[in-house]
């Protein structure tokens, strides 16, 4: 079992680091959701090299306290076949009251009770709470039904969470995730455009776990290429959460147009939007209350920066990962760059 806070250091590229770029915006100084100033990431891994790949993430808006317990939000489900608890409120009341816990399916019940926990403890007068936890099937990979995480496994990933770059691919609530046929897991990404006269950033942070076929740059890049012989059947239960976050002064209705364009981003990578695919996105805004909501007519640069962070968030997500074999031998493989690069038409800018 391991603790992880920051960058990975397995070696693995992020997709812009292989001249991968999605877009013309500017990213943020680090390329993530934790760009927004604000937003903290924490990751609390559970990996005991056999059986058990699975973990928690945690997106912590410093901004929620005591004075502000909420905070503009929207959620879209582009296929509910998944478990968001909390979503309901937040689409009553287009109002997110606590950090959003990711982690894996049948221990999303078992993390919204910690988050419970966490809520309760810095609010001790409080009566009522709205724990937010999304969560994807890891069951590929880990035995999902022991259902191993913990309060503490919780607690960890929140009181851990900082504003430095996450660690992407095989950590936290990625550890045993699975897309597009290739080992997947976190990936995050910004940007950083200007929208009504004023610079804005928004940040995304993906657990990515769904069907399809890879696709970077316009180009499909199937498995049964790039890994001749690889597993090419889609795991069971597969899912994305997306989180996006911005500083940008939106009302809870614009915010529900951000989510739907992370939604919709999905299908730049080759996204199936299968049957059994819970496909989840939450949108928040970090801006001072007082600051009236930007005009839709301004919003086109928002809606583009949503759009390539996203795509590029998904594709951190797989380019970070590392090849893990699991519970029954099963073997989920990273992507090759090597042929990633060889079957993409212009990789390079």
């Amino acid at each position: 079992m391991s603790h992880d806070f920051t960058a990975s250091t397995t070696g693995r590229a992020r997709a812009r680091e292989l001249g991968v770029v999605v877009g013309d915006l500017p990213t943020g100084p680090l390329n993530a959701i934790t760009d927004v100033e604000g937003v903290l990431v924490g990751h609390t891994t559970v990996d005991d090299g056999a059986d058990l790949h699975t973990g928690v993430t945690a997106v912590v808006p410093e901004h929620l306290s005591a004075e502000r317990r909420g905070l503009p939000a929207a959620v879209y489900a582009g296929n509910g076949y998944g478990k968001l608890v909390g979503s309901t409120q937040i689409d009553e009341l287009g109002v997110l009251e606590s950090p959003v816990v990711l982690t894996a399916t049948l221990s999303a019940f078992r993390a919204a009770d910690a988050l419970l926990t966490y809520l309760m403890d810095r609010c001790p007068d409080g009566l009522s709470f709205n724990p937010v936890v999304g969560e994807t099937n890891d069951g590929f990979l880990s035995d999902i039904r022991r259902r191993p995480i913990t309060e503490r496994h919780v607690l960890d990933a929140l009181e851990g969470a900082s504003g430095a770059l996450p660690a992407e691919g095989c950590v936290g609530a990625g550890t045993g995730t699975t897309a597009l046929g290739f080992k997947a897991g976190i990936g995050t990404s910004s940007r950083r455009p200007v929208a009504a006269g004023a610079p804005v950033t928004v940040g995304a942070l993906v657990q990515a776990n769904f069907g399809g076929v890879l696709t970077v740059r316009g180009v499909p890049m199937p498995v049964g290429e790039l890994v001749p012989g690889g597993n090419r059947d889609e795991p069971a239960g597969n899912s994305c959460m997306i989180v996006v976050a911005t500083d940008a002064p939106l009302d809870a209705r614009q915010l529900g147009r951000l989510a739907r364009r992370a939604i919709f981003a999905m299908g730049r990578v080759g996204a199936s939007y299968s049957n059994g695919s819970g496909d989840y996105a939450i949108a928040f805004t970090t801006a001072p209350p007082q600051l009236p909501p930007m005009p839709d007519g301004r919003l086109n640069p928002v809606f583009a920066a949503v759009m390539d962070s996203v795509e590029e968030a998904l594709l951190n997500s797989l380019f970070t990962a590392t090849t893990t074999t699991g519970v029954r031998g099963r073997t989920s493989h990273a992507l090759p760059y090597d042929r990633l690069l060889g079957n993409s038409a212009s990789p390079h800018p």
